[in-house]
């Protein structure tokens, strides 16, 4: 991605959930009844995962803190998520959430690179080799701050944040998260 001859054994990809794994909205996905997936999103990570390549979550989940939904819910959520994934052979070697809202003052909520940080300490990887893939410019924020690879893609609020433009200069554009990791396995070869 960023740089082609980059040792590719130490890539990782970091996903957004909301708008990149399920479908988003903006009244907040808050049950496991509103989690849907993408169509075609869990069996891209399952190709992920069968290529070597790591593959966790980062997410800001701010519905927690305005009450919108409680934890229990969010954990229904994540094992819906866990067992679809499972069912088409994958599965996430992490999945990190910032529970804060807006105004709090955490180092996690994205564009903050805190949960970057964590998912590389946890997996092992210096967070610039990651490949951060999302539908928000605050995704891509994240990854710049750690210099790693921002890939967006237009599905959720993808097709929106394209159009408001200030992408930055690297970021890569695909349609779905399935394009994305076409190109990404296409680059390890």
């Amino acid at each position: 991605m960023r740089d082609v001859n980059h040792d590719f054994s130490k890539r990782f990809v970091i996903l957004d959930r909301d708008g990149v794994l399920n479908e988003d909205s903006d009244a907040y996905i808050k049950s496991v009844e509103e989690w849907i997936p993408i169509e075609g999103s869990l069996a891209a990570v399952a190709r992920l995962n069968r290529a070597g390549v790591k593959v966790a979550v980062a997410t800001n989940q701010s519905g927690l803190a305005r009450g919108l939904f409680t934890q229990r819910d969010l954990d229904a959520m994540h094992k819906r998520l866990r067992r679809l994934l499972a069912e088409e052979g994958g599965w996430l070697d992490a999945l990190e959430y910032c529970p804060h809202g807006p105004d709090d003052a955490c180092d996690c909520r994205k564009p903050r690179a805190g949960l970057l940080r964590r998912i590389g300490a946890l997996l092992r990887r210096n967070p610039t080799d990651a490949i951060v893939i999302g539908d928000s410019l605050r995704d891509l924020q994240a990854a710049e701050t750690v210099n790693a690879q921002p890939v967006l893609v237009r599905t959720g609020k993808g097709r929106r944040t394209e159009a408001e433009g200030n992408l930055p200069p690297d970021a890569r554009v695909y349609d779905t998260l399935a394009d994305a990791v076409d190109a990404i396995l296409r680059e390890a070869m």
